[in-house]
């Protein structure tokens, strides 16, 4: 789905992709605390914008393409699955989340995706594409600098900026259990994931 490009205060683009690629590399938790403190220690307004801002960027990979994408990897993909799958690619940090927003295919480069293409996925632990918590940073953030459990509703309601709670997919719907279409929108992911394409 399509999010209106947001009106921001002292929160751009920049400002938000800076906030969401420092500690990258740390321990989850830890990068989520991290994350949540410096949002905490902005004004409100600010806050508010990285949460509009957050739901513009993740509808950017919100399709369909990128929906199959999620369900090729993570052997299947509710839409709570992808949901917090969009949030992981924006963890990614924005040129590795542009050019995966660009061409899904293009998760067949990164790392990490190809490290779990050697592992059966019961042995993928807490390496599961996903960053449910992202949801929830803004909330968090909200509450600790001012002490209002809804003032981010309230926020965003001024707005009139619904939340994004659930993917909304761009495109035309298409089943991603048909090999035949996974390998001519998908190759890479494709001969990554053989072993997960059932054929014929």
């Amino acid at each position: 789905m399509s999010y209106p490009v947001p009106t921001v205060t002292t929160m751009d683009e920049t400002t938000f992709w800076t906030l969401v690629e420092q500690d990258g590399d740390a321990d989850p938790d830890e990068r989520l605390d991290r994350l949540t403190t410096r949002l905490a220690s902005l004004p409100p307004p600010d806050i508010t914008d990285f949460q509009v801002l957050l739901d513009h960027i993740r509808g950017r990979a919100d399709t369909w393409d990128h929906w199959a994408a999620a369900h090729l990897v993570l052997g299947g993909c509710s839409d709570d699955g992808f949901f917090y799958f969009l949030a992981w690619l924006v963890g990614l940090g924005r040129a590795r989340f542009g050019g995966i927003a660009e061409d899904p295919d293009a998760l067949a480069d990164h790392p990490r995706v190809r490290h779990l293409a050697t592992l059966d996925p019961d042995a993928w632990g807490t390496d599961v594409p996903g960053w449910e918590a992202l949801d929830y940073v803004a909330r968090e953030a909200y509450i600790r600098a001012t002490g209002e459990y809804d003032g981010l509703d309230t926020a965003l309601a001024a707005r009139g900026h619904a939340p994004m709670v659930a993917p909304d997919p761009d495109g035309t719907p298409w089943d991603p259990d048909d090999a035949d279409e996974l390998l001519r929108r998908l190759p890479r992911l494709s001969a990554l994931f053989a072993d997960r394409i059932a054929h014929g």
